[in-house]
């Protein structure tokens, strides 16, 4: 082989195994996208928006294990994160925080209570007036140290720590906490550029 394209392709190699690593350092501890499938979140994200989610908010996680290296301060109430599903560690949910450990979480009529406290809730959506006991009413339950409850903002179309066997999220199973919307479409036809780059509340 010529010695230039020898050289040429020695050089090509060398970066392309660079932007891999790179590629892969930054999906494991930095940062991840994440698309929004369903309107359980409605209508705060938007099904067709795609988020990054930040994975060195709550800690660094060590690759492929539910540990953490180093931990710093958990989600706080009303973070936006994406987790594990409880139920099927295969698939990733993102939810709101509603209930942090030690907090007696009480719902009533689909108002949200903590320790007593009526909760203001500017960004929930009620799709469904009906009040039913198996979805608008829960607990008091205390969450548990090392968890969380979390709630969809969608909050009558949302399949969501009220209906989970256990009902809360092992903070070692929060991938991380969502950050800005980089993508947002309903297909070529419906580009939604007014969400491009906003920041999630």
């Amino acid at each position: 082989m010529n010695p230039r394209w020898h050289k040429l392709l020695k050089e090509y190699a060398e970066a392309l195994i660079i932007a891999l690593i790179l590629a892969i350092f930054i999906r494991t501890f930095v940062v991840q996208a994440f698309k929004i499938p369903s309107g359980s979140m409605l209508p705060t994200l938007e099904i067709g928006d795609h988020l990054l989610v930040t994975k060195f908010s709550y800690g660094i996680h060590m690759p492929f294990m539910d540990r953490y290296i180093f931990e710093f301060d958990g989600p706080e109430f009303q973070d936006i994160v994406v987790f594990e599903f409880p139920e099927n560690p295969s698939k990733d949910f993102i939810k709101r925080v509603i209930g942090t450990p030690g907090d007696e979480i009480f719902i009533e009529d689909k108002e949200v209570y903590i320790n007593g406290d009526r909760v203001q809730e500017d960004y929930v959506q009620h799709a469904d007036q009906r009040v039913m006991n198996s979805r608008d009413t829960f607990g008091p339950k205390e969450v548990p140290e090392g968890k969380y409850f979390v709630l969809g903002d969608n909050r009558d179309q949302s399949y969501d720590a009220r209906f989970w066997d256990d009902h809360f999220v092992e903070r070692e199973k929060i991938i991380g906490k969502a950050w800005r919307i980089y993508w947002s479409w309903e297909g070529f036809s419906n580009i939604r550029w007014d969400r491009i780059g906003s920041r999630i509340q």
